[in-house]
């Protein structure tokens, strides 16, 4: 019985002793609070990397047009991570370089639903080529169901650029987001895109007015309205827009895995790809918010 109770004792006091650790570790690991909490995947701490502000972009509606297809954007998407002073050199000067999000997210994939589904999107009877056609009605048939479009990144975070000026002024490209589309649907397989790495969608966008190729009318974006939150040390755009209509598409890929040699025709010709500079266009509507890495510093030592 001694035994026993000695060693329930050590247990106890093991047990103790890591409850302790634990508390301790919980109240030496900060948190933000209030407006700052939407940082919270701003890598604000990396300051002798270069990150100097923290942005967080919320895409709540808006629409992208590639090739003939239309797709709202009715799902919320975020942008967030930070970025550091400007470029001084090259042909990126006057552009902020990019820092991804800590959680992996730089780009939230969220789906949106494409209007008619299955059959809005792959229309055999507007494909010309008769071989393609015959194909697509044998294949799609009875294909009624749904198709959804993800955005995602084409290449790392660190070759978006941001120029808070023109952002917030509505002058020149405010932001360079290179992305790609994901289609979805069980026919398409799980690497169905338009866009790559090595191909990817360059949107080029302003809070002014487009700057597509010549002859084609430039679309204007808003900057939307200023507010400041937290005692000033956060801006935030409510209302803003971003726009480019001076992108071009390459056709589909990957789309039916091993049948990818059909497929990948087929949703092409049905959605107008490839799709040249000027044809296509991104309208995003966002609520744009950024502050400093020295603020989220601040707030986050505030609040152990």
């Amino acid at each position: 019985m001694r035994k026993h109770t000695m060693m329930g004792a050590v247990g106890m006091a093991v047990m103790i002793a890591m409850l302790s650790v634990l508390g301790f570790a919980a109240s030496a690991s900060a948190k933000l609070t209030g407006e700052y909490t939407k940082f919270q995947y701003c890598p604000y701490k990396n300051t002798e990397e270069g990150v100097r502000r923290c942005i967080q972009a919320v895409t709540n509606s808006g629409e992208v047009k590639l090739g003939n297809k239309k797709v709202p954007i009715v799902n919320p998407v975020t942008l967030q991570g930070g970025y550091s002073a400007e470029i001084e050199e090259g042909p990126e000067a006057g552009y902020e370089t990019f820092f991804a999000a800590t959680n992996g997210e730089t780009l939230t994939k969220v789906a949106q639903p494409v209007p008619g589904g299955l059959a809005g999107f792959v229309n055999c009877k507007e494909i010309g080529s008769f071989l393609l056609r015959i194909s697509c009605e044998g294949i799609f048939e009875n294909g009624l169901t749904g198709v959804n479009s993800t955005l995602e990144l084409a290449l790392p975070a660190s070759a978006i650029r941001l120029n808070e000026v023109h952002l917030a002024e509505g002058i020149g490209i405010a932001m360079k987001l290179p992305v790609k589309a994901k289609l979805d649907n069980p026919l398409f397989g799980s690497s169905c895109y338009v866009g790559s790495a090595s191909s990817p969608l360059r949107w080029n966008l302003s809070s002014g007015f487009s700057e597509p190729p010549a002859g084609i009318t430039p679309i204007e974006g808003k900057i939307g309205e200023v507010s400041f939150l937290e005692s000033g040390r956060i801006l935030r755009l409510t209302g803003n827009e971003l726009v480019d209509n001076g992108w071009s598409a390459p056709s589909a890929s990957g789309c039916g895995g091993l049948f990818s040699f059909i497929l990948d025709p087929i949703v092409s010709a049905s959605s107008g790809l490839p799709s040249a500079a000027g044809n296509n266009v991104a309208r995003l509507k966002n609520t744009v918010s950024t502050t400093t890495a020295a603020a989220l510093k601040k707030n986050d030592a505030e609040n152990p």
